[in-house]
């Protein structure tokens, strides 16, 4: 099985890359070689049973599709995109990376499967996102809610889900659309995703640091972590498509609670001096953000499927401990 990773430089696709490396296989499929590719220099996990090969490519670039496909992957993880609070803040670059890099991909799929014949039909494994849903929303969010999504990011996600399953009907590709939850507890710097501080008050008061937080801590999120993310992706490449049907696109199982909860769960995880670090400084335009997300979740047909998360916030944080080797600061 040829895999390509795309945006292989990001957090969650290199965690995948270091499960495929570990794996070395897919559902016992044997990874034969694989391809990581991002528009910033991805680099090889060390110690891979498979030959890997690095590209620097930007999916937005023209001709960059073509690129991509030119070994005929039979998996294709897509998760390159421009986050949703650098989305919302340049409309031009979240419209051009998110919804034209997408589609212009999907077009070279289309174009090299009608070359082929046929015989080029590749499993696309797209990461979307709870973004694409929008308030008003009822107390709890199941398969049959419909979208209609209050960022821009979330409108090029919900675009980008209706072409996959557009695509997959005329079976150009076997897509597979993944709703993430906010995956959390998100390891390194922060990024300008405007969910960011989820992690960031987890993650800088294990290192001693004092994160800001922007939001009440009534506010009412739902996440998974880094390593179910993974695990999302690498069952739905191998998901039997007889069982999801035409209906492509599937929220992930998560975890719902609200910034106390997780500030409970450091506590309890960590203790009083690691909570006594976060700082509350409120911010109106990551509030109306937030505001305008989903809070909770029944995933039953992921779940039906197989797709499993955390179920409670002391396992995300141990998670990152255990995946991230932190050492908690005094």
């Amino acid at each position: 099985m040829k895999v390509s990773v795309v945006g292989a430089a990001g957090m969650i696709g290199r965690k995948l890359v270091e499960r495929l490396a570990s794996d070395g296989a897919i559902a016992g499929t044997r990874v034969s070689s694989a391809r990581l590719i991002d528009a910033i220099a991805p680099s090889t996990p060390p110690a891979c049973s498979f030959p890997v090969a690095c590209q620097t490519i930007d999916i937005a670039a023209p001709r960059a599709g073509s690129m991509i496909l030119e070994e005929r992957p039979d998996v294709i993880f897509l998760l390159a995109s421009v986050v949703s609070g650098e989305a919302e803040a340049d409309f031009d670059k979240g419209y051009h990376v998110n919804l034209d890099g997408t589609r212009a991909l999907f077009d070279a799929i289309r174009q090299a499967h009608d070359a082929s014949r046929g015989a080029f039909r590749p499993r696309v494994v797209f990461t979307s996102s709870i973004a694409v849903f929008g308030a008003p929303f009822p107390e709890e969010i199941d398969d049959e809610f419909f979208a209609t999504p209050l960022t821009s990011y979330g409108t090029q996600k919900a675009i980008c889900e209706l072409l996959l399953s557009d695509y997959s009907r005329r079976r150009f590709f076997e897509g597979v659309g993944v709703r993430l939850p906010t995956i959390c507890v998100r390891p390194g710097a922060p990024n300008r995703a405007a969910s960011g501080f989820f992690s960031s008050i987890i993650r800088e008061p294990l290192a001693g640091k004092e994160p800001i937080l922007p939001v009440a801590d009534s506010v009412r999120h739902y996440h998974a972590s880094p390593r179910s993310a993974v695990s999302f992706l690498l069952h739905a490449a191998s998901l039997d498509l007889t069982r999801l049907g035409a209906r492509r696109n599937l929220t992930m199982p998560g975890l719902s609670v609200t910034v106390a909860e997780q500030i409970e769960a450091l506590r309890a995880v960590a203790g009083d001096v690691a909570i006594g670090r976060i700082k509350r400084r409120p911010d109106e335009t990551i509030e109306r953000i937030v505001a305008g997300w989903p809070r909770r979740f029944n995933a039953e047909r992921a779940s039906s499927l197989g797709f499993k998360a955390e179920t409670d916030f002391k396992d995300i944080i141990r998670a990152y401990i255990e995946d991230e080797h932190v050492a908690l600061a005094a």
